[in-house]
């Protein structure tokens, strides 16, 4: 058994692969045969289109910045919150 190397897709990727899929069902193409082509699982399909579904590429890319940036900011948070949590206790004298 050979095992696929996980790829990671771009949100314009995602967007187009949906738009992709959704002809070739309407063209009366079977699930199966739309996932294969589009080389997914079907769990991956059905978490893109509950994440991207109705969306344009420019809004699937604004939508991955915006994660990213709050990832990042969230990381500032706890170390921030930690640095001030060490400074007062270390304010206390309880070392």
């Amino acid at each position: 058994m050979t095992t696929r190397r996980r790829k990671k897709h771009r949100p314009e990727e995602i967007v187009a692969k949906l738009r992709d899929a959704e002809a070739m069902l309407n063209a009366g193409k079977d699930l199966a045969a739309v996932l294969q082509a589009l080389e997914v699982s079907e769990s991956t399909f059905d978490r893109w289109r509950s994440q991207y579904g109705g969306m344009k590429c420019e809004e699937a890319k604004r939508l991955k910045q915006l994660e990213d940036e709050n990832k990042r900011l969230k990381t500032l948070v706890a170390d921030l919150s930690l640095d001030n949590q060490m400074l007062r206790h270390l304010s206390e004298g309880n070392w």
